[in-house]
């Protein structure tokens, strides 16, 4: 069955186990969301995007499988479990008797108007709140996974490795999401930065603070329940997800940052610190910033090319691209 075909089944609320009125879907470049009523259902998409493959049926479930699993480390209340989407004589069903030919993550959903990038734009978020996500957060790294294989990923090769692929996929954007100057700018910086701070770096691997992290760390990930619910870690590639303490905490206060909230940035970076004793984490954070901010521009670009997200979105998401890619500029000092 063809993607479009499964999603107009999917959009039938008479097919959920749970009484909705209607479902509500929206698309990313990687997965197909429903909202049917207080769940949600994620439906990994059959591509290649060459940092991730979901291309086999198998691929899907383990992924599927995989998200559930690291992200109940810091939202075990919202991850139910995986369930498969089923046929039989041309009928869709949720976990019906039929073959599985999908698998999607089941979640309870979140409330909107908790999410921190909603209360940002109405000036509903505190320095307690944000003061509260920082120790949360540094708890989570200091129990997360270590090792060295994890270790590895914050040697120089790894993280040269990192941005050079940005600049690569960035290429195809340049002139339309991000201009000739801006991407050599960036480029430079980081070229420079890297080679400047190599005893930095190998200093932070023998200190432990390469993490196994969440990986997707900004403000639409943070719903303020009654535990602080940071969600929708990154699950397809352990490289993207291991990495230096530092790297996420400059990816939240970037975030911060992006929102006009520098001093919350500010008070987040700082609490965070206090918590942690990592004094060293200040010289990677504007390298780290603008990195980050880099990788969202680089993505939301990607969009403009997926032929299931709508054309009325695309103009919204190449402003947005150009934004991320003038404040991932804006850290080079």
């Amino acid at each position: 069955m063809q993607l479009s075909e499964l999603v107009k089944a999917l959009s039938d609320p008479a097919i959920y186990p749970e009484t909705s009125q209607r479902v509500e879907v929206e698309q990313t470049q990687m997965s197909v969301v429903l909202l049917a009523g207080e769940y949600v259902y994620k439906v990994k998409k059959p591509v290649d995007l060459g940092y991730l493959d979901y291309t086999t049926l198998e691929r899907r479930r383990f992924y599927c499988q995989r998200e559930v699993e690291l992200n109940r480390r810091l939202c075990p209340e919202a991850y139910l479990g995986v369930v498969a989407i089923t046929e039989s004589r041309g009928q869709i069903a949720w976990d019906g008797e039929g073959r599985p030919i999908e698998y999607a993550v089941k979640m309870r959903r979140l409330p909107r108007e908790a999410m921190m990038d909603v209360l940002l734009i109405d000036d509903r978020v505190t320095p307690q709140m944000i003061t509260g996500v920082a120790q949360r957060l540094e708890r989570f790294h200091r129990e997360a996974e270590t090792n060295p294989t994890i270790s590895a990923f914050g040697s120089i090769e790894t993280i040269t490795k990192n941005t050079s692929e940005n600049f690569e996929q960035t290429t195809p954007y340049v002139g339309r999401t991000i201009s000739q100057e801006q991407y050599e700018h960036i480029r430079e910086y980081t070229e420079d930065f890297i080679k400047r701070n190599a005893p930095l770096f190998r200093q932070r691997m023998d200190d432990g603070r390469i993490r196994d992290c969440h990986g997707d760390l900004h403000t639409a990930h943070i719903c303020f329940t009654d535990n602080i619910c940071i969600y929708d870690c990154i699950e397809f590639n352990d490289r993207f997800r291991y990495g230096d303490v530092a790297s996420e905490v400059a990816f939240l206060a970037m975030d911060l940052d992006r929102y006009g909230a520098q001093q919350l940035s500010r008070t987040f970076v700082d609490s965070y610190l206090e918590e942690s004793k990592d004094g060293e984490l200040l010289e990677l954070l504007n390298f780290y910033k603008c990195y980050r901010a880099y990788v969202r521009g680089k993505v939301e670009g990607f969009k403009l090319d997926d032929p299931l997200i709508p054309e009325e979105e695309k103009d919204k998401t190449s402003a947005t691209a150009k934004r991320y890619f003038e404040l991932a500029e804006s850290y080079i000092i």
